[in-house]
């Protein structure tokens, strides 16, 4: 059977003869993403996914050998391929702040993208072109290798980060339904945390709750990349 590596890069070897396949392994991804876009993660399974093909089971291990080998196709065909670059334009920081915008509006519209890129595991061509991209926009900096790849992880990690917390907060009825709570909860302690009061009085005035965790994924980046461009100037002397 195929390794996970082989199925992600298309390397492994594909029959020569025999009757032509019932399925295609980007239909079945296709539709395991549609099942837990809709039903979260622990709605897959083998047989579920077979049921929703009008497959058995058995059937989709000629196409893919487990979970471990789907989920990995999935994540790769959900995050799909970066934006394209423009680095005429605005210049590396222009260049870094659409690629996590970008990012993390995928980790939006794919929440469980995140709970399956933790670890040390295979990545797939279009993981590795998101990487590809914000090496490519570091180009000219002055930043070794290893800066330049820990610029994406920091930067990655403030997508994900914000990404699950607008997810576990939701928008709507569970966003007033959680200000509603805080309000209470600070009318009851509010004298008990003061900093934590002003602080709230402050942005509720300013920033509709519900716009709150898009303006913390702002202020973000721009402090990540306002500290990222004391160094490249450092290094480049400007």
């Amino acid at each position: 059977m195929p390794t996970t590596v082989e199925l992600l890069w298309g390397t492994a070897a594909r029959p020569k003869r025999g009757p032509k396949p019932a399925l295609t392994l980007d239909g079945i991804v296709a539709e395991a993403i549609a099942l837990v876009d809709t039903e979260g993660l622990s709605a897959l399974s083998m047989q579920r996914l077979a049921e929703r093909l009008g497959f058995t089971k058995m059937s989709l291990y000629r196409y893919v050998p487990g979970k471990e080998q789907l989920t990995a196709l999935m994540v790769d065909a959900a995050i799909g391929e970066p934006p394209r670059a423009d680095g005429a334009k605005g210049g590396w920081r222009s260049g870094l702040r659409h690629w996590v915008e970008a990012i993390f509006e995928r980790y939006r519209a794919h929440p469980w993208t995140i709970e399956l890129t933790i670890g040390i595991r295979p990545i797939g061509p279009n993981e590795m072109s998101w990487t590809e991209a914000a090496l490519t926009a570091l180009d000219g900096t002055g930043l070794t290798g290893p800066e330049r790849l820990d610029t994406i992880v920091l930067l990655n990690g403030h997508a994900r980060s914000l990404a699950q917390q607008v997810e576990s907060v939701g928008g709507g009825d569970s966003a007033t339904r959680f200000a509603e709570q805080f309000a209470e909860m600070m009318t009851a302690a509010g004298d008990r945390f003061p900093a934590v009061s002003a602080a709230f009085a402050e942005e509720s005035a300013a920033v509709p709750p519900s716009a709150a965790p898009g303006a913390a994924f702002d202020f973000g980046i721009d402090r990540i990349l306002d500290g990222l461009a004391v160094l490249i100037a450092k290094r480049t002397n400007r």
